[in-house]
């Protein structure tokens, strides 16, 4: 039964943030993530309570929205200047929240739990928030949308892959004190998919590209209309380090989880659990795509 739910409910999400991420506008992108950052944020709070931590919670949500308006009101035309924004706005915000929470728990009558706050809010939106920002400062740049679709390809690949293998011919735990489910096997298979997926992709980045277009679901600057298909070499060793990161990004929330004694972030998407547990992968994957991205916009 939870299989069953597992997939439905990917058949009906798949689409939607297929559609978001192909046709959507950066604001409303924007705006898109920023929802998704704030279930997911808190889910995380919640998670926290558990760790007896009372963070700020209005406070948290108050800054992490603020972060992603300002990113839907300064999208920027081109790559080079979106790049060069978002990275000095994004320092700038990870600074200001450590600042705004420590003078913030300046105020709480207990103070052996205030650093403790500030710390789980600040970190927050380090951990979600900053991210989801990665994903769409992205959709910005060249091909900004293949990259994504890419991204989410891969990503999606190698949790597929992991899941099925991993639960079929999976023997050998890899941490059964985090994730007593994950084994080396499905791992591997993780990573082998996510190769294959990203070779092929980028493969057939020109066709791909073309009948997104044809079919009036990109613009042209969002695709990937190279004459030459990219070296193998890199496009490998990208779809690697995405994929590592992912398996990383599940592994670091399932601690949490571990910590906090809960199975699930939360119970919003039926057979996946919470937001959190839909999008902790792309947390860590998508900062090594959008570097990757960012040295070729800004070499």
């Amino acid at each position: 039964m939870n299989l069953l739910k597992r997939v439905l409910t990917a058949i009906v999400l798949i689409p939607v943030v297929l559609l978001l991420v192909l046709s959507a506008p950066v604001p409303v992108t924007a705006m898109v993530a920023a929802l998704v950052a704030l279930l997911a944020v808190q889910e995380f709070l919640k998670l926290s309570e558990a760790y007896g931590i009372r963070p700020f919670t209005w406070g948290t949500y108050i800054f992490v929205s603020a972060f992603f308006v300002v990113l839907a009101v300064n999208p920027g035309e081109k790559p080079l200047s979106s790049t060069a924004f978002f990275a000095g706005t994004s320092a700038f915000a990870a600074c200001l929240g450590a600042f705004v929470f420590l003078i913030a728990a300046m105020r709480r009558a207990n103070l052996t739990n205030a650093f403790p706050a500030a710390m789980v809010s600040a970190f927050a939106f380090l951990y979600i928030a900053l991210p989801l920002g990665f994903l769409v400062q992205l959709r910005q740049q060249w091909a900004g949308a293949f990259q994504l679709l890419y991204l989410l390809l891969v990503v999606w690949a190698g949790d597929i892959f992991a899941y099925f293998i991993g639960r079929s011919l999976g023997h050998h735990f890899m941490s059964p004190r985090i994730s007593p489910k994950k084994t080396w096997e499905g791992a591997i298979a993780s990573l082998a998919a996510s190769l294959i997926v990203g070779a092929l992709v980028f493969n057939y980045a020109l066709p791909i590209s073309s009948a997104l277009l044809n079919a009036h679901l990109i613009a042209r600057r969002d695709g990937y209309f190279a004459l030459q298909t990219p070296p193998l070499a890199p496009t490998l060793l990208l779809s690697a380090a995405i994929n590592v990161a992912a398996q990383l990004g599940d592994l670091v929330e399932s601690l949490i989880k571990r910590g906090a004694g809960v199975k699930d972030s939360g119970t919003i998407l039926p057979g996946h659990g919470g937001m959190l547990d839909r999008i902790d992968a792309l947390l860590f994957a998508a900062p090594v795509l959008w570097y990757y991205a960012a040295w070729h916009v800004l070499q």
